[in-house]
C-alpha cells in the first residue's frame, strides 16, 4: 500500500550541534529554520528532531523535564511553531523524539512521586525497597553501574535503565499512560507529524523484579533480558496505537533493540495497526570496535535481507547506517585513509536504495568522519565518562582508554555540523559548546555543493533517482551474488521494471561473471566511479545502479 512516509527521505538533525544562530555556541530552533533550504534542495521530504524539551542535560536532553516547553538554549516555543509552520510551507514533514521510558528527575511528575510514600504519583514511577541492605536487585544500568538510585526522603530506591538522572515511567500505571497520551495529543494537534518514539523496547519490566543470573561474579549483572523487549510489552503500543496513533495521519519510527527479523512483522505489520517502522539494531552491532574490523559483506547480506525479505508485501522498513547514538559510518565500515570519499558513497548506495524509508543522519551526506580525542575533557556523554570510570578502575592505561572511546563514543557524532572551512566549521559565531571535528576544512558543505564528484551530490543523485523510479520505492529486494566475499548486490523489481545495486564493500578491486550476474543490455544509471572500466569488475568501493 502507498504511504507518503514511504515515499518519503527523512533526515535526523541533533539541534545542539546542527547550526547556531544567536552566536552563543549551541545549535538552536532558528539555525534549523535557517538551512531548511538546504534540507530542501538536498531532496528531504521528512526532519526528524532529537529532544528539544527543557532539560537538565544530563543525558543531552533526553531527560526530559517538561514535555511541553523548550529547552532555553534552543529558543522558544513560538521558535518551534515557526520553524514546524516553516518545514510545511516547504512540502516538508516534522516528526519529534517521544521520550516515555523515563523522565528527569526534576520533572514535575518525579518531584511529587519522590515527595513522599503516599502521594498520589509514588506508582508513577518504580520505588522499592532494599534487599538485604543492598540494591533491590543485581540490575545493571544501559550506562553502566547499578540501575538503582537511593533516595534518603523518602527511604527507597527508584529504577533507572539509563543514567541515575533518568527515573524510569511505570508504564502498568494506567495514570501515567493516560498523562502521556495527553502530552502526545497536544503535540499532534500542534500539528508535527509523528514520532521517533525512543526506547520503546524497554517500556516493559520482567513484573517481579527478580535478580537475572550473574555467572562473572560481577557486582551489577547484565539484566538487558528483564527489561528489552520483554512479554507484554505489545499489549502497551496497541494501547498507544488505540487511544492516539490510530487518529492521525502520522509517521511513528520505534527505537528496537532486541528485535529481530523474523518477529518484525509483529510491530510493523500493516495489518496490526501498530507502529510504521522500527529502528532495529542488527546491522549496526557487526563492527568490531576492539579491533578496528569492518563487517565482512556476508553478514551484512545476511541481516539486510532477512529484514528485506521478512516485511515485503507487510510491513515497512527504516533504513538507516548512522543515528546520534554510532560513530560515523564511513569511520565505521570504510576506509577513511585510502577510500574516504569511495566509501562514503559506495556505503550509502547500499542501504539507501533497498526497499523502506532511507534515513540521513546530518553530516553523513558530506561524510563526516570520526572525531580525535585527547583526554577525558574532550568527552561529554554520560555514557563515554562512565565507560572512562570503569576502564580506569579495571586498570586500563589512559592511551587505551582514548583508544577505545575513539572508536567507540556516541561524542563522534555529536560534533557540530561542518557547513564551510571558517572558523569553528560555519556552525558557529562563538566557540562552539563541544570541539568541531579538526577535519572541516576539508570536509564540509560549501566545498562539496559545486563539486559534481561530492559526496553531497552523489547523495542528491541518490534522492534524485529514488523519486524518479517508483521500483526503488515499492520493488521487490532480491540479494544477487550471495556468495561472494567482496560485492554486496541486490535487484529490486516491480511490473517488468529492475534495478540492479552493485557495491564492492572492499578496499581491492572485485570482479564476478557474466555467468553469476549477467548485466547484458543494462542501462548504467548511478555511480561513484566515472568512467566504467570494465564492466564485470569494481573498483575499490565501488557502487554502480543500473536498469536492466
Amino acid at each position: 500500500m502507498a504511504n507518503w512516509w514511504k515515499e518519503a527521505v527523512a533526515y535526523q538533525i541533533y539541534p545542539r550541534s546542527f547550526k547556531d544562530s544567536n552566536g552563543d555556541g549551541i545549535g538552536d530552533l532558528n539555525g534549523i529554520s535557517e538551512k531548511l533550504d538546504y534540507l530542501k534542495d538536498l531532496g528531504i521530504d521528512l526532519i526528524w528532531i532529537c529532544p528539544m524539551y527543557k532539560s537538565p542535560n544530563d543525558d543531552n536532553g533526553y531527560d526530559i523535564s517538561d514535555y511541553q516547553e523548550i529547552m532555553a538554549e534552543f529558543g522558544s516555543m513560538a521558535d518551534f511553531d515557526r520553524l514546524l509552520e516553516q518545514v510545511h510551507a516547504r512540502g516538508m514533514r516534522l516528526i519529534i523524539d517521544l521520550v516515555v521510558n523515563h523522565t528527569s528527575d526534576e520533572h514535575p511528575w518525579f518531584l511529587e512521586s519522590r515527595s513522599s510514600r503516599n502521594n498520589p504519583k509514588r506508582g508513577w514511577y518504580i520505588w522499592r525497597d532494599s534487599k538485604n541492605g543492598a540494591e533491590p536487585n543485581n540490575w545493571e544500568g544501559i550506562f553502566k553501574g547499578s540501575a538503582w538510585e537511593f533516595d534518603p526522603q523518602t527511604q527507597q530506591y527508584y529504577l533507572h535503565l539509563f543514567t541515575r538522572r533518568q527515573p524510569d515511567l511505570n508504564w502498568e500505571n494506567h495514570d501515567v499512560r493516560r498523562a502521556v497520551y495527553d502530552m502526545m495529543r497536544w503535540w499532534l494537534d500542534k500539528g508535527i507529524d509523528g514520532f521517533r518514539i525512543d526506547a520503546i523496547a524497554h517500556l516493559k519490566k520482567e513484573p517481579l523484579l527478580d535478580d537475572v543470573p550473574n555467572p562473572d561474579k560481577l557486582r551489577y549483572a547484565p539484566a538487558m533480558k528483564s527489561h528489552l523487549n520483554y512479554d507484554g510489552l505489545l499489549d502497551y503500543v496497541d494501547d498507544m496505537s488505540r487511544n492516539v496513533l490510530q487518529h492521525y495521519d502520522i509517521v511513528t519510527v520505534g527505537e528496537m533493540n532486541g528485535l529481530y527479523a523474523e518477529n518484525a512483522e509483529e510491530w510493523v505489520g500493516e495489518h496490526r495497526g501498530r507502529l510504521n517502522m522500527v529502528f532495529q539494531f542488527e546491522h549496526v552491532r557487526l563492527w568490531e570496535p576492539e579491533a578496528g574490523l569492518r563487517p565482512e559483506p556476508a553478514a551484512l547480506k545476511r541481516i539486510f535481507t532477512a529484514w528485506q525479505e521478512a516485511l515485503e508485501g507487510k510491513g515497512w522498513n527504516a533504513l538507516y547506517v548512522e543515528n546520534h547514538d554510532l560513530t560515523r559510518i564511513t569511520s565505521r565500515w570504510g576506509d577513511t585513509e585510502h577510500y574516504w570519499r569511495e566509501s562514503a558513497t559506495c556505503i550509502a548506495a547500499l542501504y539507501f536504495l533497498m526497499q523502506g524509508t532511507p534515513f540521513i543522519y546530518q553530516g553523513q551526506e558530506i561524510g563526516m568522519t570520526n572525531t580525535r580525542f585527547e583526554g577525558l575533557e574532550d568527552f561529554d556523554d554520560v555514557s563515554a565518562k562512565n565507560m572512562w570510570r570503569e576502564m580506569a578502575e579495571q586498570g586500563k592505561s589512559e592511551e587505551e582508554i582514548i583508544a577505545f572511546l575513539t572508536n567507540t563514543g556516541r561524542d563522534n557524532s555529536r560534533t557540530p555540523m561542518q557547513w564551510n572551512a571558517w572558523p569553528n566549521a560555519g556552525f558557529s559565531d562563538a566557540k562552539p559548546w563541544f570541539k568541531v571535528n579538526a577535519n572541516y576544512e576539508m570536509i564540509n558543505v560549501a566545498s562539496q555543493q559545486q563539486d559534481p564528484d561530492s559526496v553531497l551530490n552523489f547523495y542528491r543523485a541518490l534522492i534524485q533517482l529514488r523519486r524518479q523510479e517508483r521500483t526503488l520505492i515499492y520493488g521487490r529486494y532480491v540479494l544477487e551474488l550471495e556468495g561472494h566475499s567482496q560485492i554486496y548486490a541486490y535487484s529490486r523489481m516491480l511490473e517488468g521494471v529492475e534495478f540492479v545495486v552493485l557495491c564492492n564493500m572492499s578496499s581491492k578491486s572485485a570482479r564476478w561473471s557474466e555467468a553469476e550476474l549477467s548485466l547484458d543490455g543494462a542501462r548504467f544509471v548511478l555511480g561513484n566511479y566515472a568512467p566504467v572500466e570494465e564492466t564485470y569488475r569494481l573498483h575499490a568501493w565501488e557502487a554502480r545502479v543500473y536498469k536492466l
